[in-house]
């Protein structure tokens, strides 16, 4: 078609350790539309956008940019011919101002200086153009999540991008943040621009897209438009089988449930600024704990401090009726605590290390693996078999490293391993950031059989449809409070939370006393 802008025709990219994570792919991007790709970890839209971009290069196959074929070297030339990418983890210098971080690379020069006063008026003019509210001279470090991804948009059309690839650009916003983001998005189409939305958030894919292209195992699975499609239909494109509207049926009560998670008066600050400023909440055996807000608010540090990774100032957190302050990590999985990390790369896995190792990394110290001098290697095995089977972890070999597999697969070795130690309290932070729904619903199910099987669980999430379909009970903390405590979630909408979650709204103090549970 004449209006055509860029052209996958077979694209086909094998790894040098066989793995094909694209096959014959075809794609068309029109002028002036919004472009969802869609498909599950390990599908190959990472490897297809880092393609597009010039990151990688495809094995076979062409691309063709404004009815030329291109054969760009790096990200650079991709860039200054117009095609522009933002990573879901922001590219930014937080010690540089707004304007200094969308010209670096292409600053304006007055007598072979930057001329940083031009810098600000073409930047402030950039962003007045695209109706973004910010203060380009502000440093970046101060900034909303919001705010920093809005910098990451300007530095592409700083450099006149007419294809944007957006990745997972929802991620922490509140549903008041993805709408105004939405309404950029339309503006962009409005004035030329095509976007490329990659995204697992199925309902906003729906609602943002002119057309959704599927890509299952490295194929493509169709391109539709997105008015002719029904999600039941797109969600059995991507994973094959319909997924549950809520899990409610799933539970089941648990009778004489303990006190399992205890946190009362907890307090932590850095430098003098208070993070989590009297903080208390329980949780019992058979039970979901939801905990919702915009990420920087205080989740993160509360969640460090009651696992043992910040020392906390004051407060008391008891395990199962056990003060653990002053335990060890050590200690404190034997007092019943398991943990799912935000960061499955940094805080969850070895990457370096095989599956096998990975899944028994917390408790190979046990007798059960553990022999007088080596490890029981066949005990291991048959483990780790058993564990990759029932999380259907996609690998070859249980001796393969975590890190060549996909983010959905290395987040279920970090479930697989948490899981099998049949915790009292399972702490799971940001358990599904980043992976597909079939993933993501699979990690639903495990965590509703632990409480089913009398544990507490303690979810942060920053997908408020994870916390709604998940928790039994849910509060929300900003600015490192607890802001609303719902005993309830009958009836509490997206919406509402998004209120509380940017300080509009706030429970008195009686309503969030009368949510808890009684001291």
């Amino acid at each position: 078609m004449s209006d055509t802008i860029l052209k996958l025709e077979d694209i086909t990219k094998i790894y040098p350790n066989g793995t094909v994570a694209n096959r014959n792919i075809n794609i068309e991007l029109r002028k002036g539309e919004i472009h969802s790709i869609v498909g599950e970890n390990g599908a190959g839209k990472s490897t297809l956008m880092k393609i597009i971009f010039a990151i990688e290069k495809q094995t076979s196959g062409k691309i063709y940019y404004k009815g030329q074929e291109i054969n760009y070297q790096g990200s650079m030339e991709a860039i200054e011919n117009g095609i522009g990418m933002v990573h879901q983890h922001f590219m930014l210098i937080p010690s540089f101002t707004v304007a200094q971080n969308i010209v670096l690379g292409a600053e304006p020069s007055k007598s072979a200086f930057i001329d940083m006063k031009e810098a600000v008026r073409r930047t402030q003019e950039l962003a007045h153009k695209y109706n973004f509210d910010i203060d380009v001279t502000q440093k970046v470090g101060s900034l909303t999540v919001s705010e920093k991804q809005k910098v990451e948009i300007l530095k592409t059309l700083y450099r006149n991008a007419e294809v944007i690839i957006l990745d997972e650009p929802t991620a922490v916003l509140t549903p008041q943040e993805t709408e105004a983001l939405f309404e950029q998005l339309e503006k962009f189409k409005e004035t030329g621009h095509t976007i490329v939305f990659i995204s697992h958030k199925l309902n906003e894919v729906m609602q943002i897209s002119d057309r959704i292209t599927v890509i299952r195992n490295g194929e493509t699975k169709g391109t539709y438009a997105a008015a002719d499609i029904t999600m039941d239909k797109l969600t059995e494109l991507i994973i094959g089988a319909k997924l549950e509207d809520s899990y409610d049926e799933f539970k089941h009560p648990v009778k004489d449930a303990k006190m399992l998670l205890d946190v009362q008066h907890l307090k932590y600050s850095e430098h003098g600024v208070g993070k989590v400023n009297d903080v208390s909440f329980s949780i019992r055996g058979g039970e979901i704990l939801g905990i919702a807000g915009v990420q920087g608010n205080g989740q993160e540090q509360l969640i460090k401090a009651i696992t043992g990774l910040l020392p906390f100032q004051d407060g008391v957190v008891k395990v199962d009726g056990t003060e653990i302050q002053g335990m060890n990590i050590a200690q404190k999985r034997d007092a019943g605590m398991s943990y799912i990390p935000e960061d499955r790369m940094v805080d969850g896995t070895a990457p370096g290390a095989s599956i096998r190792d990975n899944l028994i990394s917390t408790y190979y110290q046990k007798p059960k693996y553990a022999g007088k001098i080596f490890t029981k290697d066949g005990v291991i095995r048959e483990e780790s078999k058993m564990l990759i089977d029932r999380f259907s972890v996609k690998t070859q070999s249980e001796k393969e490293k975590v890190s060549a597999l996909s983010g959905g697969n290395i987040q279920k070795v970090v479930v697989a391993r948490e899981w099998n130690t049949q915790p009292k309290l399972m702490i799971a932070e940001q358990p599904t950031r980043g992976i597909d729904i079939g993933s993501a619903a699979y990690i639903h199910h495990q965590l509703i059989d632990m409480r089913n099987n009398g544990a507490a669980v303690l979810l942060v999430s920053a997908d408020l449809n994870e916390v709604l379909k998940l928790s039994d009970r849910l509060i929300v903390m900003y600015e490192g409070e607890i802001v609303a405590h719902f005993a309830s979630l009958k009836g509490v909408t997206e919406s509402q939370l998004g209120l509380y979650m940017l300080g509009v709204e706030h429970q008195s103090e009686k309503e969030i006393r009368e949510a808890s549970y009684d001291d």
